[in-house]
């Protein structure tokens, strides 16, 4: 018999996974599950509106474009990629914009596919922190390049723990093709 009160032992019992459990079934994975189909929530409305009307498409990605070049926020390989190809084909880009946004978000919310939706929201706000690093100014002090970021690397990091918690195995249906496998 383990040395400990009875109430110890329920305590330590309590933390512990038994034979029966799963990941699934602990707290942080279905925390990781919300902020999983918060997030694709999010990611959904950003998409719909991208491709639903013209607008995006046919001026305002271009125009998000134009003021990142025009007030020489990218970072400079990123500049050239900007200028060069993406403002040589908008509305193109502007296209895998929007139908990506839509299936990173249909992705997280039916937990289908979760790991390849995450890299792609990787390299999505990847490119936005590329394209807007220089926002403070080229010679502003490092904290403020970070400060002004925080739209995008709290994402990056959120689609890295998506990606390593492997969050559509909870609630999605990834779970559900890993478990038909077994």
């Amino acid at each position: 018999m383990p040395a400990g009160t009875p109430a110890l032992l329920a305590v330590r019992a309590s933390f512990r996974m038994n034979s029966t459990s799963t990941p699934s079934s602990t707290l942080a994975a279905k925390t990781i599950a919300v902020a999983r189909i918060i997030t694709g929530g999010f990611f959904l409305f950003f998409g719909e509106y991208k491709i639903i009307g013209p607008a995006w498409a046919y001026g305002g990605f271009q125009g998000w474009i134009r003021g990142f070049l025009e007030r020489d926020e990218a970072v400079g390989f990123y500049h050239s990629f900007l200028a060069g190809f993406v403002m040589g084909h908008p509305v193109l880009c502007a296209r895998i914009v929007g139908w990506g946004e839509l299936a990173i978000g249909l992705s997280l919310v039916l937990g289908l596919w979760v790991r390849p939706a995450a890299i792609a929201g990787i390299v999505e706000m990847a490119s936005l922190v590329l394209s807007t690093w220089y926002g403070p100014g080229h010679h502003a002090p490092a904290w403020q390049y970070f400060g002004a970021e925080l739209d995008h690397l709290p994402l990056i990091l959120l689609f890295a723990i998506f990606f390593a918690a492997r969050a559509g195995e909870v609630w999605g249906i990834d779970g559900m093709i890993r478990e038909r496998r077994k």
